[in-house]
């Protein structure tokens, strides 16, 4: 089993940045892909950014492309998520995800392990 958790959401200004963490533990050593989505209020969830942890490879959802960045600290099982120039629409609760495969997809049902997710809110 693992266990990711996470932090770092909270209320922020439009164009502000925030900087989410992902921490695994348990059987951290059969995950190979770690990622972020986020659910709006009233929509369905969606696929943010993803992290191959053995290469390194990313894909991040077109529509965040060049504000939000995932990185990793594979030291630490830790996955981040760095959202810059955020806006109103970017308000959602922002969950951790990972996967015993390796790959490049947003599909959810090749996500095995679920954090709770944390809120963060885009708001002046």
């Amino acid at each position: 089993q693992v266990q990711l958790v996470e932090s770092g959401g909270g209320l922020v200004q439009p164009g502000g940045s925030l900087r989410l963490s992902c921490a695994a533990s348990g059987s951290i050593f059969s995950i190979n892909t770690m990622g972020w989505y986020r659910q709006a209020p009233g929509k369905q969830r969606e696929g943010v950014s993803v992290l191959v942890t053995d290469d390194g490879d990313t894909v991040t959802s077109d529509s965040m492309k060049g504000r939000f960045t995932i990185s990793g600290d594979i030291a630490q099982n830790t996955v981040y998520l760095q959202m810059n120039n955020l806006r109103p629409e970017d308000t959602a609760v922002y969950y951790c995800a990972a996967s015993e495969e390796p790959l490049l997809s947003f599909k959810e049902s090749e996500y095995t392990y679920w954090g709770q997710g944390t809120q963060v809110t885009v708001d002046s």
